[in-house]
């Protein structure tokens, strides 16, 4: 098979790898790529936004597959083209990737078809938003951009004073650009965050294993929003009940409704999830894999990923079975000093070809110049170990980080600390 992956990060990367290793494969493209892609498939100098182009090149080269890793080509309706020209596609069509591309789309939907969600309140201009958290008793509050803000249009606002100022920054300063033109203001969640990716062919479905990001900057989750710094998997507050809970209460409401409300649902369906006890709610779905998630879930998985995203996108994911591999594996993503805010770019990057083969290093924010592999992004490098002790995997991921090195490196300490409180419990 010929397979065209879409996109240029650590997601992109990572689908790359897994889908480079199956025995189906012939030929792999990823447009536009990055110096890891590079390694691993042709990089081709197309932009993600550049739909015509994709599919001249699908066409000219013809491809059997392909699959779309960011959400702005979803969003944009690039499998609507893609079909309608015959064209096989991994991914949802525009009307249905509106659960990431509209957060007012999504907690719509949610609200009618009663899937549990926090609270929430939708505005289209500041004036009235500020009117309307003026009058609230509680807080902190959350505010959400509608629109795509490249995962970072969400503000935890802890104060009426970080209300207001956070309203006039997305409303009045924009400072996610028209993402924000609507926003929701909801009830903050308590409790932890679970990541789910559920593979759809409009109306069977098949779980990967679950996940656990970190968002914020800063060790302990503190700091600023981020596109996430760091994964593990699997996420042990994911028991087999609670992931049965999941199903009956969400994912399967949720692929009805959207059927109803959208069109059938193919591709991933990511689910972002607040767990508290045993109270599950969504915090967010995303029309794509989760990145840094990715980088941890498909390193686990033992079997062949492109029958499975082939099964999904000709709506035939009966006969599909996933298998993962027992133990664990963690993600660091190596960020640009300065990140989510402003960065330096074109930093040259030292060490990787010394990493131990048992190390994944997943490129996220970089490109070749000059032979030198060089920083281009905010999050550069997932640098990920999988292994059967989590303790042992968390030890040795950080013991290889120190081979790597770029100037004003920045990544957290902590990846994976949620998980040891549930070890030590079983170990008890």
């Amino acid at each position: 098979m010929k397979v065209l992956v879409v996109g240029n990060g650590g997601r992109e990367h990572a689908l790359v790898w897994k889908i480079s290793q199956s025995p189906l494969i012939e030929n792999i493209y990823c447009a536009p790529g990055n110096a890891g892609t590079a390694k691993l498939a042709k990089n081709i100098p197309i932009p993600v936004s550049d739909i015509e182009q994709l599919i001249s090149f699908a066409t000219d080269k013809r491809i059997d597959l392909t699959v779309v890793g960011p959400e702005d080509p979803l969003v944009n309706g690039i499998v609507d083209e893609f079909e309608a020209l015959g064209l096989k596609i991994f991914g949802p069509r525009k009307s249905a990737a509106r659960l990431e591309g509209s957060k007012v789309f999504a907690k719509n939907l949610m609200q009618k078809y009663g899937i549990p969600t926090a609270q929430f309140a939708v505005f289209n201009n500041a004036e009235s938003a500020i009117s309307y958290v003026k009058d609230l008793k509680k807080f902190p509050v959350v505010l959400k951009a509608s629109g795509l803000a490249a995962g970072k249009g969400v503000l935890i606002c802890e104060t009426l004073e970080e209300s207001l100022s956070g309203i006039r920054s997305l409303m009045e300063e924009k400072i996610f650009g028209t993402a924000a033109s609507e926003i929701v203001i909801e009830e903050y969640l308590s409790g932890e965050e679970l990541s789910l990716f559920a593979i759809c062919d409009g109306e069977q479905y098949v779980l990967l294993t679950s996940s656990q990001d970190h968002k914020k900057v800063l060790d302990g989750d503190k700091g600023k929003n981020t596109g996430g710094m760091g994964a593990y998997a699997p996420a042990p507050l994911a028991t087999p009940d609670l992931i049965e809970k999941v199903k009956r209460e969400i994912i399967e409401p949720t692929i009805k409704a959207v059927a109803r409300e959208a069109a059938p649902y193919k591709g991933v369906l990511y689910l972002g999830l607040m767990i508290d006890r045993h109270e599950i709610k969504v915090l967010e779905y995303n029309c794509r894999f989760g990145d840094p998630e990715t980088e941890v879930v498909l390193p686990m998985l033992k079997s062949d990923l492109l029958p499975i995203l082939l099964a999904s996108a000709e709506g035939n994911l009966g006969g599909c079975k996933p298998e993962m591999h027992d133990g664990w594996a963690i993600d660091v993503v190596l960020a640009s000093g300065g990140y989510p805010d402003s960065y330096e770019k074109g930093k040259i990057i030292q060490g990787l070809e010394r990493l131990p083969d048992d190390i994944i290093a997943f490129h996220a924010g970089t490109q070749v110049k000059d032979d030198k592999v060089i920083t281009s992004g905010g999050r550069v490098l997932n640098i990920v170990a999988r292994g059967q002790d989590f303790n042992k995997v968390k030890e040795y991921v950080y013991d290889q980080i120190k081979t790597v090195y770029f100037n004003k490196m920045y990544y957290r300490k902590d990846i994976g600390y949620r998980a040891l409180k549930y070890l030590k419990a079983e170990v008890k």
